[in-house]
């Protein structure tokens, strides 16, 4: 069994090695060369990787399903960078700021088209593989409009932004895994059981990037307090505002209608005098339990489930 390490070395090496993209027209090309050298985590692809090796060796579909869902994730990221006006992706200028909007939007598109080039390589059991991921792609679309729409509603619930999170982060992650565990050839029962773990995963992994947003430092290579300065209807804005005393409202809607110096300042001690930020870390633990309890629910040997089980107390920043 390789570990998540071993197998993001293996995924990069194969990656860029494709060449994916034709040099020219390099107004188009470079911007999404430009994006993919940058690296990240490389996570959905791995875990795609990860599935399939759960249940056997890793086939050569399971790259080309790896390489799609790699593709289709980076083209997310374009997009959402535009519609958040990022001005910083993996610690470095996003691709909208460097290359101009235009740039931006065409090489969004194009590498989403690239993605499904990478699935239309799957040569087993590409029925269920497309069913899979179209499905994920809508909803990974629904949730980016729900996150937008939030943006305009004062009345957004906490189920409702939960419901968002899992469509927007979680269900790619699953997905990954769902698709690696099919061409392996796992049980429904096992790639239900598997698709949940990564649900959960992701929702915990969501809510936690939240929190290190707020709480965290800039070496998550993100604008340190953008969710706040932003307006984002964050867990931890919402659990704050369901919390809070009429006079800590007040002062929460009075800083997320100015651009103040000090508004992220004010907002991280109303996340605490509300409890918002120790509800958010419980509410980490709580997924990250449901996601473990689903791996060990998956009926393979203990042994082959370790990486898995490695990646995830990684991911979550857990000790076991």
């Amino acid at each position: 069994m390789n570990s998540f390490a071993s197998l993001v070395q293996q995924f990069e090496t194969y990656f860029l090695s494709q060449k994916t993209f034709p040099q020219q027209p390099e107004t188009l090309y470079d911007p999404c060369n430009y994006l993919l050298k940058l690296g990240g985590k490389r996570v959905r692809p791995v875990l795609c990787l990860m599935g399939n090796e759960l249940f056997g060796d890793i086939i050569e579909d399971a790259w080309h399903a790896a390489s799609g869902i790699e593709l289709f994730h980076n083209f997310t990221l374009i997009h959402d960078d535009i519609m958040d006006k990022a001005p910083l992706r993996r610690g470095h200028t996003t691709v909208h700021e460097k290359y101009g909007l235009t740039a931006g939007i065409l090489c969004g598109d194009v590498m989403a088209i690239y993605a499904y080039r990478q699935m239309s390589h799957v040569k087993n059991a590409l029925e269920d593989v497309l069913e899979i991921f179209n499905k994920t792609a809508i909803e990974v679309c629904e949730g980016q409009q729900w996150d937008m729409d939030f943006e305009t509603r004062a009345d957004v619930s906490i189920d409702e932004y939960i419901h968002m999170i899992t469509l927007k982060t979680s269900v790619l992650l699953a997905a990954a895994l769902k698709i690696g565990a099919v061409l392996g050839g796992a049980t429904d029962g096992n790639t239900e059981k598997i698709y949940e773990f990564g649900k959960n995963l992701g929702i915990a992994f969501q809510l936690q990037d939240d929190y290190l947003d707020s709480f965290g430092t800039d070496k998550t290579g993100k604008q340190n307090g953008g969710d706040i300065k932003s307006n984002k209807k964050t867990y931890l804005l919402l659990k704050a505002l369901e919390n809070a005393t009429n006079e800590q409202r007040n002062a929460i809607n009075t800083l997320l209608e100015t651009d103040s110096e000090n508004k992220v300042t004010e907002m991280l001690e109303l996340f605490k005098t509300t409890g918002a930020d120790a509800a958010c870390r419980e509410l980490v633990n709580l997924y990250s339990n449901r996601a473990f309890d689903c791996l060990d629910q998956i009926a393979v040997l203990s042994k082959r489930k370790q990486p898995l089980h490695d990646l995830a107390s990684y991911l979550l920043q857990r000790d076991k």
